[in-house]
């Protein structure tokens, strides 16, 4: 019999045992101090740093009786989470690439410069992008499309771009958060036991005050933004633009066929392929570019000769190479999340956590906590839903409460949260897509910010929770 301070065999395997908590937070330290000095400290990358953090999480597994074969087999399973997301970003790469040569981008970035003010810009992005991704479900596409054209916008406004950036993010994640279209609105009640458009209703509660909050927000710090000189700016931006592209209406067209390929449910991959490929094909066609051309730029990316010094900064970007910094990332960071899941470390993590959870306010505070930090150690907007909802749907029930509540908690803190870490798949994407850091974009996320606070706060108040009748069968 082992002895009492030992904690249970996991498997038939003798040697194996369940992780303790202190050795599950040995690389959770590992990390925390190498992504301080590798990002904050030295302002690199955190690619060393999550390997390291990987070795280090792996010697914990090592110590605890896992063979390096059952290790290195869980650090592919947590890469190949991220394999769909991974072809997604080279084909958004892709398609950034070609709508920049094409004209569709400066197209969007011409009229928008003229249809919209600095006052009122940071609001306007943030509903507009709002829109956009309700009608496609997809924040990715959102801020892969018209969320580039916004960033350029916004560049040529003279707004700082991590506030841009922030009113994408909020508006992108709207839709993702509440669109039935959504993968994440599905998954979240699948897994909680909830049904779909029970938890979209009630996801209102936290999603609608959170987006009033963000709007009210962007309109502040737009207040007193602008003036002639931005006038004068903008108007050469305009001529510069007007110059060096074929601005022809037609060049809309890709960008609302994707949307409409996205609303009627074709999968994102194809339709951003298909967007990709118009985009190939109006550059041919409109800016008279060559075959070797439009390849090498789909390779490399776009790289702007205007002579504008501003409007070759905002386009001189895309391409399949320009995303393999970020694919590196995510294979790194799902790497070390393959790890920690595969070796029992997250389960402990989970396990300490859910201790704490002694009332409803409590519950849905510790579930927040921790989809936050599945984002951050398992970095996967799908295990920060899937993970939690498998350890704290029982819990939910034996405190009688309803599983669109554990469902909305979900969507509030693993939806919002994963584009706000920079290793995350979702961070990575919004970071290299848009141009600016998930560091530097995250303090203006409003809406990613408020809502799992508002999820908090109701539930603490008990305002909108809603109990199991006495006698209801277990879900």
């Amino acid at each position: 019999m082992a002895a009492p301070d030992q904690p249970p065999r996991t498997s038939a395997s003798n040697s194996v045992r369940l992780a303790r908590l202190w050795e599950a937070l040995i690389p959770v330290g590992a990390l925390i101090v190498m992504i301080y000095v590798s990002v904050v400290q030295l302002e690199a990358y955190a690619h060393l740093a999550l390997l390291l953090a990987a070795a280090v999480a792996s010697g914990v597994g090592l110590r605890i009786g896992h063979t390096w074969k059952s290790i290195e087999e869980g650090m592919v399973e947590g890469i190949a989470v991220g394999l769909k997301a991974i072809l997604i970003l080279l084909v958004i790469g892709i398609l950034i690439a070609t709508w920049i040569q094409s004209g569709i981008v400066p197209l969007l970035i011409y009229h928008g410069l003229n249809l919209l003010s600095p006052s009122i810009f940071l609001a306007a992005t943030c509903l507009i992008c709002s829109v956009v991704s309700v009608a496609t479900g997809s924040s990715w596409t959102t801020a892969g499309t018209v969320g580039v054209a916004l960033i350029g916008v916004g560049q040529g406004l003279g707004m700082p771009l991590p506030m841009v950036a922030g009113a994408i993010i909020s508006g992108a994640y709207f839709g993702d958060k509440l669109s039935p279209l959504s993968d994440t609105t599905n998954l979240a009640p699948a897994v909680a036991g909830s049904e779909l458009f029970e938890h979209v209703r009630y996801m209102l509660h936290t999603t609608v005050p959170g987006l009033v909050i963000a709007v009210v927000l962007y309109v502040a710090l737009g207040i007193g933004r602008g003036g002639s000189a931005t006038l004068e700016s903008v108007q050469v931006l305009r001529e510069a633009l007007a110059a060096a592209f074929n601005l022809h209406p037609v060049l809309l067209l890709p960008p609302l066929l994707v949307i409409v390929m996205v609303v009627f449910k074709l999968p994102a991959l194809p339709a951003l392929l298909g967007g990709a490929l118009l985009g190939a094909g109006l550059a041919a066609g409109f800016q008279g570019n060559g075959l070797k051309e439009i390849v090498s730029v789909a390779f490399d990316g776009y790289v702007s000769e205007t002579g504008n010094a501003a409007v070759d900064e905002l386009l001189s970007r895309g391409g399949l190479m320009s995303m393999m910094n970020t694919v590196a990332l995510i294979v790194c960071a799902l790497g070390f999340g393959g790890v920690m899941e595969r070796t029992g470390q997250l389960a402990a993590l989970a396990n300490a956590v859910l201790k704490l959870a002694r009332n409803t306010g409590s519950l849905v505070a510790t579930t927040v906590f921790t989809c936050f930090g599945m984002n951050v150690l398992a970095p996967d907007q799908y295990l920060s839903i899937v993970v939690p909802g498998r350890m704290y749907r029982e819990a939910y029930d034996r405190a009688g409460l309803e599983p669109r509540l554990l469902s909305r908690t979900l969507e509030d803190a693993g939806t919002l949260s994963s584009p706000l870490i920079g290793w995350n798949t979702c961070g990575a994407f919004m970071s290299t897509t848009l141009g600016v850091s998930a560091l530097a974009y995250a303090p203006y996320a409003f809406l990613n910010l408020a809502c799992p606070i508002i999820a908090i706060v109701l539930a603490t108040a008990g305002w909108g929770i809603v109990r199991k009748e006495k006698g209801q069968a277990r879900s």
